[in-house]
């Protein structure tokens, strides 16, 4: 290593508190002294351009740091969201997916998702949740949610409105230990749902859980709300309702719109405001199923081999949980 850049280095860093940062300056030929310093004293190097050098003081916080932080069952890699298809019976005017009638299918097939249910089970993850589109327009759904749960614990979302014919008896064939159906329904009563959803589509969700009840199912039911719509009457009543039905308390959920897709108003979010949850469409691996038709949040577009992906989620999550942190060291008022 060149001595004078290190004792320069050494001298500049020491008079930093953890987190804050300094500009270095370097000759050609030293970058790489830098960054072998930086990793091997325990510094981040932010950035070189030119004869400059950006250097953040450690000790910065490690994955097991940040880990503690995040609750189990949330850590990334733990929960796998797959996209089976992006075509809808629906098209709900604040779908993230941008999924309708019309979308193409974008498809992944049964071989690919149980390629990826396997590498992920053995790279850590306990839970895969099977989305879309709307699942179960595919005909082998059964088989699909079959090969998933040889695996792992397995949810399907669903809108519930296609409980008939030959998809109701594909719904009996699928295994009731280990999976879950997840149907939406925003509301107790219809006009909310159907504000969104269309017409007749909350009375046709209401008989699908209905059904998935009766065929012994576990089911949960996911509402999805605008600001302001989800006023404490409309909560006590959608809580009434489920609860009337029999469905866990842990099993009835709330959320917000997402201002992704088709909806023009919602909470923004960022790879740097969420907990990354690996999401794979047949475009490629993304960080959140809420934006896995946005390429803000892709993460590389080679879906095998899955625990690659999976470990580079990992790493960004810690730097930006470590940038997030020395900022906030970084900028305090008092």
């Amino acid at each position: 290593m060149s001595r004078h850049i290190v004792l320069d280095l050494v001298e500049r860093i020491g008079t930093l508190a953890a987190g804050d940062q300094v500009e270095v300056p370097i000759s050609a030929g030293d970058a790489d002294v830098v960054a072998r310093w930086c990793e091997r004293a325990g510094h981040q190097l932010v950035s070189i351009e030119g004869d400059r050098a950006v250097v953040r003081r450690g000790p910065l916080p490690g994955e097991a740091t940040v880990r503690a932080a995040v609750p189990a069952d949330r850590w990334p890699g733990t929960r796998l969201w797959i996209y089976t298809n992006f075509d809808c019976n629906l098209a709900c005017d604040y779908c993230c997916a941008r999924s309708s009638p019309q979308a193409p299918r974008r498809e992944l097939g049964s071989d690919r998702i149980r390629r990826l249910v396997a590498e992920g089970a053995r790279h850590g993850v306990t839970e895969v949740f099977l989305t879309g589109g709307e699942p179960f327009l595919l005909l082998d759904l059964d088989e699909i949610v079959r090969r998933c749960v040889e695996w792992v614990p397995t949810t399907v979302l669903t809108n519930g409105m296609l409980f008939k014919g030959r998809r109701l008896r594909m719904l009996r064939n699928m295994p009731r230990a280990g999976f879950a159906l997840q149907i939406s329904l925003d509301s107790a009563s219809a006009a909310l749902h159907d504000l969104h959803r269309g017409d007749g589509s909350w009375r046709r969700a209401l008989a699908g859980i209905r059904t998935a009840l009766e065929e012994g199912f576990r089911v949960r039911v996911a509402a999805t709300v605008a600001g302001g719509e989800a006023g404490a009457e409309e909560v006590a009543a959608f809580h009434e309702l489920l609860d009337g039905l029999g469905i866990d308390r842990s099993d009835q959920l709330i959320r917000p719109i997402a201002q992704r897709g088709f909806a023009d108003d919602g909470v923004m979010l960022t790879v740097e405001s969420l907990i990354p949850e690996v999401t794979v469409t047949a475009d490629g691996v993304y960080w959140h199923p809420v934006a896995a038709n946005h390429d803000d949040q892709l993460v590389t577009r080679e879906l095998f081999p899955l625990d690659q992906a999976i470990d580079e989620v990992r790493r960004r999550f810690v730097q930006y949980r470590r940038e997030a942190d020395t900022a906030a060291r970084r900028f305090t008022c008092a």
